[in-house]
């Protein structure tokens, strides 16, 4: 528990946690400390009411906790979609009983925010290694079609058996094993971003990411097997990674250019096989690219870059608009978002100037400590096997042809800097593209 007692003297929204085997029993303490003399109503899905929820609701009434009745999401479809917000915000409207939610993504992200909306905090109790967001600040929820990230805090504490999340569905923690070593190449862009000063990062948060990453990521095929030590060594990195995020109020702590990926799929509303992809899994891919224009850039001639030709070649903002509107024509939600975010990160000529000296200058130092960040391509590509995510883009329904074009329109889909804004700027991506999709290439497009 140190390092999770480490976090918490930073977190702005969690107050306690309770992590390992077996410790299921205590939910009722946890709840009584963080919530004295209020009632509870649980909050699951049929399935995490079998493995959980039904033993929460028990322990809870034997410990003298008055409840409500628990809410199931009985829909075979439920996804963190508005519509489900709107229904616990309709339950959580006639009560005053305390969420405790019992599963992992999709029933963590509705509970946060149909709290917040009712002006009251929650518990949770995780059921899969899932994902990041267990703990940190904000719910991913689609609305109207827009896959967006609402403001509301954290829960007010969490439980979280390892054994639990070794027996779920393996594909769980495959999801949660691609979200986490998405955190490679993610702190290697936090570090682009503060030598450029675009992003300074902050040691606190960029060390309760990092500092354990690669022991929590050694064994993807222990995790695949459902080891309850791997699956837990996974989830605590997860959870740190939430409390980063929550720490600083910010995502950058653990997504760089790869969750860019899973953002413009999910507004193109990417299906494979006639059901949504896991956020995991399209991060998962999206590491891999980000991985790809890593060693590319470790491999450029940084230190002999023509900083004359790149701010000649930079395009105005009324071109930069042009260009996002031919990349997204047809669409004009990404047409929108594009257009606010790539406003929000973009410079003039000076400014572009005075971030190429910056990284120029500052090369050899950044090189070597990218180098000894990144996880090599091949690598990450066998580790998400072994796991069992997916680890060509045609195993999420990502054509190679519409993998490129992601590729294009990705510098212009957040506001973030990332290695693909390294790209643009110095005028190297269409190169590397070709590096990537050409004739007996990685991703070769024939």
């Amino acid at each position: 528990m140190g390092k999770i007692e480490n976090a918490l003297q930073r977190t702005t929204d969690t107050r306690a946690v309770v992590f390992g085997v077996g410790t299921l029993p205590r939910t009722a303490e946890l709840f009584t400390e963080l919530f004295p003399g209020c009632r509870a109503v649980v909050v699951a899905d049929p399935n995490t009411w079998r493995v959980a929820g039904e033993e929460v609701h028990r322990i809870l009434d034997k410990a003298g906790i008055q409840q409500d009745e628990p809410h199931l999401f009985t829909d075979p479809a439920l996804y963190a979609e508005w519509r489900y917000v709107e229904e616990l915000d309709a339950l959580l409207a006639r009560t005053d009983a305390i969420p405790v939610a019992v599963g992992s993504g999709v029933i963590n992200d509705l509970t946060k925010l149909s709290s917040h909306h009712n002006g009251r905090r929650y518990l949770i109790v995780g059921t899969a290694a899932s994902m990041d967001g267990y703990t940190a600040y904000g719910a991913s929820i689609t609305k109207e079609g827009n896959k967006q990230t609402f403001d509301c805090p954290a829960p007010l504490g969490m439980l979280f058996d390892p054994s639990i999340a070794a027996a779920a569905p393996f594909a769980l923690s495959a999801s949660g094993y691609a979200d986490l070593i998405a955190k490679i190449p993610a702190g290697a862009d936090w570090m682009l971003a503060d030598t450029v000063g675009a992003d300074p990062i902050d040691p606190f948060a960029f060390s309760l990411v990092q500092d354990d990453l690669r022991e929590a990521l050694s064994d993807p095929a222990g995790v695949h097997a459902g080891k309850v030590d791997k699956v837990g060594q996974l989830a605590e990195g997860l959870l740190l990674s939430g409390f980063a995020m929550q720490a600083v109020q910010s995502s950058r702590p653990a997504s760089g250019a790869e969750h860019q990926f899973s953002h413009l799929w999910d507004m193109e509303h990417l299906r494979y096989q006639g059901a949504s992809v896991s956020h995991g899994f399209k991060v998962g891919i999206g590491t891999l690219a980000s991985t790809a224009l890593f060693e590319m850039l470790l491999e450029a001639p940084v230190e002999a870059l023509d900083i004359d030709r790149c701010v000649g070649a930079w395009r105005s903002w009324s071109e930069t608009e042009a260009e996002i509107r031919r990349l997204f024509e047809g669409n004009n939600e990404l047409v929108t978002r594009a257009l606010k975010e790539t406003r929000n990160k973009y410079v003039g000529k000076e400014a572009l100037r005075s971030e190429l000296e910056r990284l120029k200058q500052n090369w050899p130092e950044l090189r070597e400590r990218i180098r000894r960040q990144i996880i090599p391509f091949g690598e990450v590509r066998q580790r998400l096997q072994l796991v069992g995510a997916p680890y060509e883009p045609e195993q999420i329904g990502v054509s190679r042809e519409r993998f490129l074009e992601a590729f294009r329109q990705l510098p212009y889909m957040r506001s973030r800097y990332s290695v693909i804004d390294v790209a643009v700027r110095c005028g190297w991506l269409e190169e590397w593209l070709g590096r990537l999709f050409g004739p007996g290439c990685v991703w070769s497009i024939h």
